[in-house]
């Protein structure tokens, strides 16, 4: 099942997106490129984001959780303004070719396809799983660490201090 969601949100989130990109540069359409580039470049910058920080160990990972949710959020916008520019600002020539009807339908699916795919992503999967396993996964950890330096301290006996109060 898991295999399925990562297969299925990389066709959706980055296969197909690319080839629309790449299809709409052959075709001259610049206004696909327009659309789908700035969802393209937040995933690259959202790989190369993880990668850097999950190279460094100066992150928790509850830090390293919040990665995959920001930019998921923020691609959520730009999804949104990818899907307002296909379904508003582009229409169909009138005499418009099968294939320049298709390529016109697949826009507009592969936009809503991606907003619901990372919709759901962030409020099936991040949000509810990804998130409180990496603080359970943090605090785990960080209270193993402060038992082991509690078990590593020296013990200390407490001596009672000569008083200076004189007994009668």
């Amino acid at each position: 099942m898991k295999r399925m969601y990562v297969v299925s949100g990389t066709t959706i989130g980055l296969f197909l997106p690319l080839a629309y990109v790449l299809g709409g540069f052959a075709r001259g359409d610049d206004h696909a490129v327009r659309s789908a580039t700035p969802h393209l470049f937040l995933l690259s910058c959202q790989i190369l984001t993880e990668n850097v920080i999950s190279g460094l160990s100066l992150f928790s990972p509850p830090v390293r959780a919040l990665v995959p949710l920001l930019y998921t959020v923020w691609r959520i916008f730009v999804i949104i303004g990818w899907s307002k520019d296909v379904w508003l600002n582009k229409s169909l020539p009138m005499n418009a070719t099968p294939n320049v009807v298709a390529w016109f339908w697949f826009g507009r699916y592969l936009a809503i396809a991606n907003l619901g795919y990372f919709g759901v992503n962030l409020l099936c999967f991040l949000i509810p799983r990804f998130l409180p396993r990496a603080f359970d996964h943090y605090f785990r950890e960080r209270d193993q660490v402060l038992a082991k330096s509690q078990e590593d301290k020296p013990v200390q006996v407490l001596r009672s201090k000569p008083s200076d109060h004189k007994s009668d």
